[in-house]
């Protein structure tokens, strides 16, 4: 038996108790008597945020293959029993065996989003784990950090103990034989974080010295020791067909942000926006096996009991077999009241064409993102999107029985000038026209159009890494151009406008560009009581702006100045797998306006072909 971590009444005193009990269907369970490596797997928000992140699914199912390894969860406690923990000292523990999160070997955080940072700490405290890694115990779990937002450490380089940069499924065999193998001799921390040190894709940031200039910029980093390598190069799996992937994926007894079966479709982007992380660091572009993913979407839905499925990927049009894959699941599926979602689709023929075969147009609203207003700043973002092929692709979906439309659009783009923030709402006018000039008997209801507009952070191994950012009051000013230009609409009462806090943004571009300095503003801001500084209702922009204060450091120095391609920045130590030279000529041409083609039409010589595999070989001898 289990003893329970909370007592009854505790659990009668918090908002959402399962968030706490585990045993969900599909939970693994082992003996911890039986293995020798503990390892809790934590994301480090709400359990229904975390619940639905296929990263940590895919990880758990795949550590816990092993014999010898039983991974556990863990997710922040909300507000609520954070406050009671910290009264009654109830330790974090794991949701399969409730056991204190210390008493693990490895506590493994992902990091999806910048906005989740001061809950790692949360994480940490709660746990009675030290936040420095430096004045760790060998009783302490070995506490590791990967995903998107390790492509960037430095900001939370003193808070672990190290990184894993790639794709989880290439190394952590070695990682956790290298520890077993420690671990039996009875040998340090320290002597095994240095030989974790040499496995391709880890870094362990107390092995690295960092110095810094005159001007604040770094002057220097490198190894403190011998045989640690200057450069740490990510980890992909090329051959995803013999790659693990959860089958039986866990299913939560409270509803989730995405309650449904994932079904990952491939890896990567052929596409090359100027803006986007995702599609540099998970280059080259990999397909998963057509007969593979059929097998396991019918054992998915077997295995949970979930309506829906759906097929994910950065691009899901670009996946070469999509047609034969929806066909196979609509035929499949058909009167089994099963759903079929497909996210990240482009605006296209193609593409509606097998959305309508799915969706029932007459709830559904179609989701495009344009990015800009203006062709001119489309061409600058290497969007590869005209404003012909939009307002086609949307007449095709008027005419298909859609209605409703939501369009994304992000302010503060480098070279945007005030004329291309007016044609947002404009290039949304003409679309709104272009539905009407439907007749009227042939409508599907009013048109709406939803314009969103997001704030531009220039992210580490993207073009506009050295693009300035702009400051608050910028973005503000910026969307009420956009704001203003909506109200002198024909079409206004078919236009519905939002935009995203500028605040939080300000905060994302320090922490998604920082150096290991700004690390003490973390600190503080966990101090001065910020956590899920995602969410709006906690969020508390004055305790920051006193953490930046307190620390004295500057958010300007991080965010509005614009960087010379030759400063040493901090994630200049890794080899995301696209060079600095290509991201340098890209850089030159996005400011002379200059387009450059797919990976499919033709190579742009990034530095992905080094992996040997995905789309860079498709048309190879």
């Amino acid at each position: 038996m289990i003893k329970p971590a909370l007592s009854d009444e505790i659990l009668l005193k918090i908002d959402k108790p399962a968030r706490y009990l585990g045993n969900e269907v599909n939970m693994i369970r082992k003996n911890p008597g039986d293995v020798d490596v503990r390892f809790a797997m934590c994301f480090p928000d709400v359990y229904e945020i975390g619940m639905s992140h296929l990263g940590i699914q895919i990880l758990y199912d795949m550590l816990n293959r092993r014999e010898d390894t039983y991974c556990e969860r863990v997710y922040s406690p909300w507000p609520d029993l954070h406050k009671i923990m910290k009264e009654q000292q109830i330790p974090l523990f794991t949701l399969e065996t409730q056991s204190p999160v210390r008493d693990m070997d490895f506590l493994g955080i992902t990091l999806q989003y910048e906005m989740s940072y001061t809950n790692i700490l949360q994480i940490l405290d709660l746990s009675g784990i030290p936040f420095h890694a430096a004045k760790r115990s060998e009783a302490d779990p070995i506490v590791i950090g990967g995903g998107p937002c390790a492509y960037n450490p430095e900001p939370l380089a003193d808070y672990f103990d190290l990184f894993y940069i790639g794709e989880g499924e290439t190394r952590y065999e070695d990682l956790l034989n290298l520890y077993k193998e420690y671990k039996h001799q009875g040998k340090s921390r320290a002597e095994f974080l240095e030989s974790a040190a040499k496995i391709p894709g880890m870094y362990v940031p107390s092995l690295y010295e960092v110095t810094y200039g005159e001007d604040g910029t770094i002057a220097s980093f490198s190894p403190v020791k011998e045989g640690i390598p200057a450069l740490v190069k990510k980890e992909i799996a090329m051959d995803l067909t013999d790659t693990p992937y959860p089958t039986k994926p866990l299913v939560p007894y409270i509803k989730a942000t995405q309650d449904r079966v994932v079904l990952e479709i491939m890896r990567g982007c052929i596409r090359g926006c100027r803006f986007c992380q995702a599609g540099m660091i998970y280059r080259p572009t990999r397909e998963r096996n057509l007969e593979q993913l059929k097998q396991w979407a019918y054992e998915m839905l077997k295995n949970t009991g979930h309506e829906e499925i759906s097929l994910s990927s950065l691009s899901s049009s670009d996946y070469t077999q999509l047609k034969e894959l929806v066909t196979f699941l609509i035929e499949e599926f058909k009167g089994k009241g099963i759903n079929i979602s497909l996210p990240s689709l482009r605006i296209d023929a193609f593409s509606l064409d097998v959305m309508s075969k799915v969706q029932d147009v007459r709830k559904s609203s179609l989701t495009f993102a344009p990015e800009a207003g203006s062709q001119r700043l489309r061409d600058v973002i290497n969007k590869g999107l005209t404003e012909e092929v939009i307002l086609e692709g949307a007449g095709q979906a008027f005419e298909g029985g859609w209605q409703k439309v939501k369009l994304y659009f992000m302010l503060g783009l480098p070279t945007e000038t005030e004329e291309d923030m007016k044609e947002i709402p404009r290039l949304a006018e003409k679309i709104a026209e272009r539905y009407y000039e439907i007749p009227k008997d042939e409508r599907n209801g009013k048109c709406q159009i939803t314009i969103s507009a997001s704030f531009f952070v220039p992210k580490p191994f993207t073009p506009f890494q050295w693009a300035p950012m702009c400051s608050r009051d910028e973005f503000l000013g910026r969307a009420r151009v956009v704001n203003e230009e909506v109200k002198q609409q024909l079409n206004k009462k078919s236009l519905k406008y939002n935009w995203h806090e500028a605040d939080v943004t300000v905060l994302e571009g320090v922490f998604a560009r920082g150096d290991r300095r700004v690390g003490r503003v973390l600190e503080q801001a966990y101090k001065n009581g910020c956590i899920f500084d995602a969410w709006t209702e906690f969020f508390d922009n004055e305790k920051w702006i006193s953490a930046f204060e307190e620390t004295g450091i500057s958010m300007d120095f991080y965010n509005t100045r614009e960087r010379s391609v030759d400063e040493l920045l901090p994630w200049d130590f890794i080899d995301c797998g696209v060079s600095k030279e290509f991201l340098k000529r890209e850089w030159e041409k996005a400011q002379k306006g200059m387009v450059t083609q797919n990976c499919r039409m033709q190579c742009s010589g990034c530095g992905a072909m080094q992996f040997e595999g995905g789309v860079c070989f498709e048309n190879q001898n």
